[in-house]
């Protein structure tokens, strides 16, 4: 990503090479292993409705943009 050029972080994703989007699914998976879901819809509504869960892959997550793509990750509303 060039300096300066802004991308939300779903189209960064969707971007990845497919070895990046391994490693972060298995950052993710280490958070999530011991939840019993069926479906990705099962599993969305287990995090949304868990504020820690949610918390600890927001910080997955943002730890992953900004360490591993050197990412700025700006706030907005």
């Amino acid at each position: 990503m060039a300096n300066g050029q802004f991308k939300p972080i779903p189209q960064i994703l969707m971007e990845l090479p497919p070895v990046q989007q391994k490693k972060l699914c298995e950052e993710i998976y280490v958070i999530i292993r011991n939840l019993d879901w069926t479906d990705a819809t099962h599993l969305i509504m287990l995090v949304t409705g868990n504020a820690a869960l949610q918390q600890r892959v927001a910080a997955a997550l943002i730890s992953y943009v900004t360490q591993e793509l050197r990412a700025e990750i700006q706030y907005g509303d």
